[in-house]
């Protein structure tokens, strides 16, 4: 029996479109890269070109447990997002609304603690040590600044 196509599929508190394919239906998943996506879907079995919106809602179900929880599908644990973290010691994954405020936490702890991340956040400069001579130009002022009202 071949269930009817569903234009807009719910997984983890997201809507997908239908009409992609499963793996890249899961990676507009925030926290779900193109990587696990494929990943959960061998581990699965499932075909990676099949449109998401002709799965049954048991399949559906099963994915969205496995993208909440990838630990359990044998997926490796160097693909979660989460390895060692900072408050638990735990390697957990995490989607969605829960990986943006853990990030957002992350950030405010940097710059509480005023590590040189945190202080290179607060002030919109980047982070990693890219130079700043001639990129990072739009937005915050680097260098040099002319008067105001000047003739030349």
């Amino acid at each position: 029996m071949e269930e009817e196509f569903k234009h807009m599929v719910r997984i983890a508190r997201k809507d997908v479109d239908g009409n992609k394919p499963v793996v890249n239906a899961l990676a507009d998943i925030r926290g779900v890269g193109i990587a696990l996506s494929g990943a959960i879907c061998s581990s699965m079995g499932l075909d990676l070109n099949q449109k998401i919106g002709y799965l049954s809602d048991d399949k559906i179900n099963e994915i969205e447990e496995a993208v909440k929880n990838p630990k359990k599908h044998n997926i490796p644990e160097w693909m979660l997002n989460r390895r060692n973290d900072y408050e638990t010691g735990k390697t957990v994954h995490l989607i969605e609304s829960d990986l943006m405020m853990r990030l957002r936490d992350d950030l405010n702890r940097m710059k509480k603690i005023r590590s040189y991340k945190g202080r290179r956040h607060e002030v919109g400069l980047p982070v990693r040590g890219q130079r700043t001579k001639s990129t990072f130009r739009k937005g915050t002022s680097v260098g040099v600044r002319r008067r105001r009202g000047r003739v030349q």
